[in-house]
């Protein structure tokens, strides 16, 4: 595999090669998966032999037609069938949902899954991205969104929840609030295909809520939650005349005998799912303690079954990747592909604790040079005796205060530049876009480092400490979405339960007037990028809530419902 790997990853038209390609070319036994966001605990082996006896009726006949599966998932889960369409797989629904109810635009926050992105452009749709900044404390601001979708004058507008890749989650208060000041759309989509693994609240979903509203679809995954993505089975819901505009248009044996079994599996096993989903979140704050405590590896919050990483100063990604596959027999997901991300970040899928191990070994072996091969991190000839990752980062944080800047990443030994330290404008060019900006981050001047060694010593001086980005708190103002002119405002709502969100300026920097912009030239011609939209490093972490317990799963007798957390009858 060691002399195939590069090319491997070259020849496929996704992101990485499929795992039965890896094992082809490997001696039939693929690599621990740290790369496709799967639940590594359901089926259960129980299960799994279950399946495997009753294999050649699965794969002889035809399976029932979709209406069939889809009233026994519907029972299973509590919802109407008239308001939910089933897909062999999220994606399927995605390209329908573009076909038929995308017209010219649509909106999305990058990065992002990659097909929200791809498949609008593919058919010549203009789609705007939303860039998403580490400067912004790592959170999608639901009201700078709003104003771009408005100075953009997009029609579609896309969340994900908890996002791909990084894990960002929304509480369902401000989701809903979203959705009510975007009624006026084509369409909002919020996909929540990892939302069942998210523990920050009890209820996260806005399923109910979107079978209520004329321009709203939740789209949601089963293979991801299953751990069965070899089965392609996802669904949306929405209200009945979106959900049937769907359906009619999908093939009738759109689902296949395999995903038809498994769902009529499930009734019997809801306490065994119940069970995996609650392991996946503790395996989750298990993974993120062992990697954080890697030197300059940076772990961001997640509410997903995975986590989203940025490497150390001078690691680059593909490399990192190639090598923990080839000497350590380890599958990770390299972001540089990724619009809005670059080579410096992975997305770790969440494993049992054994398997975390071995990668994090791994890692220590492929970044510190504590392998034949040595660091993927170079280091400075600076005298120091500790390895190169520690070294690089140890002398950014003293130099900078933490900031960091692109010389000093440049003369550290990056293959690629840093993530800008310096806050962003607070308008983007030609679009009219708000920017979030860093908040309380000083922005020290580049110092050059002296090619001489060694290097004279100054004076002792104390070593500043970083300084964290101050997380946003939640204020008692209700939050403002821009409404459009040629629209009435939407019906007044009952007071949400959940703090109000707060206002835009407790996250960025004021913006200039609306006549200080330059207007756009003109609409963003079709299929291509909004302008001034985007940026190779702009990643986003959460929205800056802190990490729930592990609470809130259903009880051991019961099926989880629409939302994945609450109870409902089996």
């Amino acid at each position: 595999m060691a002399d195939n790997v590069t090319s491997l990853f070259r020849s496929t038209a996704a992101h990485s090669p499929s795992m039965a390609a890896l094992s082809r070319e490997s001696d039939g036994a693929g690599p621990v998966d740290f790369c496709i966001p799967c639940n590594p605990y359901f089926p259960t082996p129980a299960m799994f032999e279950e399946m495997a006896s009753r294999l050649r009726d699965i794969i002889t006949y035809y399976p029932s037609s979709a209406d069939t599966i889809t009233a026994e998932l519907c029972s299973l889960l509590q919802l109407p069938p008239q308001c939910v369409a089933m897909g062999n797989g999220s994606t399927e629904l995605i390209t329908w949902i573009d076909h038929l109810l995308v017209r010219e635009s649509l909106a999305v926050p990058v990065p992002t899954f990659g097909r929200w992105t791809d498949q609008p452009m593919e058919t010549g749709k203009r789609v705007d991205m939303f860039p998403l900044q580490e400067s912004s404390g790592f959170a999608l601001d639901l009201a700078q969104y709003a104003e771009f979708i408005r100075a953009r004058g997009t029609r579609v507008a896309v969340i994900c929840n908890p996002n791909n890749p990084d894990g960002g989650f929304l509480h369902k208060h401000a989701v809903v609030q979203f959705m009510d000041a975007m009624a006026d759309l084509d369409l909002v989509v919020i996909d929540e295909s990892f939302l069942e693994f998210a523990d920050a609240e009890n209820e996260p979903s806005v399923v109910q809520e979107a079978m209520l509203r004329p321009n709203v679809i939740v789209l949601r995954s089963l293979g991801k939650n299953f751990g069965l993505h070899g089965i392609r089975f996802g669904y949306l819901v929405a209200n009945p005349a979106l959900a049937g505009r769907v359906r009619s248009m999908l093939p009738k044996w759109n689902l296949n005998s395999f995903a038809e079994h498994v769902v009529f599996m499930l009734k019997e096993h809801g306490a065994e799912y119940a069970q995996s989903l609650h392991q996946v979140r503790r395996d989750r704050m298990d993974m993120s303690g062992q990697l954080s405590s890697l030197p300059g590896l940076t772990v961001y919050p997640s509410q997903g079954n995975f986590l989203f990483v940025r490497l150390p100063v001078g690691a680059e990604g593909t490399v990192v990747r190639d090598r923990l596959l080839t000497e350590h027999r380890i599958l990770v997901r390299e972001c540089g592909n990724k619009i809005g991300s670059s080579s410096r970040f992975l997305r770790l899928v969440v494993r049992p604790q054994v398997d975390v191990r071995r990668l994090v070994t791994g890692l220590e072996q492929v970044l510190y040079g504590t392998s034949r091969r040595g660091a993927a991190v170079p280091e400075q000839a600076t005298g120091t005796g500790y390895s190169s990752g520690t070294a690089a980062v140890d002398r950014l944080v003293s130099q900078t205060n933490g900031a960091g800047t692109r010389g000093l990443a440049q003369a550290a030994g990056a293959g690629m530049p840093l993530p800008a330290a310096v806050p962003a404008p607070a308008v983007g060019p030609g679009g009219g876009m708000p920017v979030p900006a860093a908040a309380g981050v000083p922005q020290p001047e580049p110092r050059p480092v002296p090619q001489e060694a060694p290097r004279p010593q100054p004076a002792p001086q104390p070593v500043p400490q970083p300084v964290p980005v101050p997380q946003p708190q939640p204020q008692p103002v209700p939050q403002q979405f821009p409404q459009p002119a040629a629209y009435p405002e939407p019906a007044p709502q009952p007071a949400p339960a959940a703090p109000p969100l707060a206002p835009a300026a407790a996250f960025a920097a004021p913006a200039p007037a609306p006549a200080q912009v330059p207007p756009a030239t003109g609409p963003t011609p079709p299929g291509v990028p909004a302008r001034g939209g985007l940026t190779a490093a702009q990643v986003r972490g959460t929205d800056g809530l802190s990490m729930a317990p592990a609470t809130g799963w259903p009880g051991a007798q019961s099926w989880p419902d629409a939302a994945g957390m609450g109870q409902a009858a089996g």
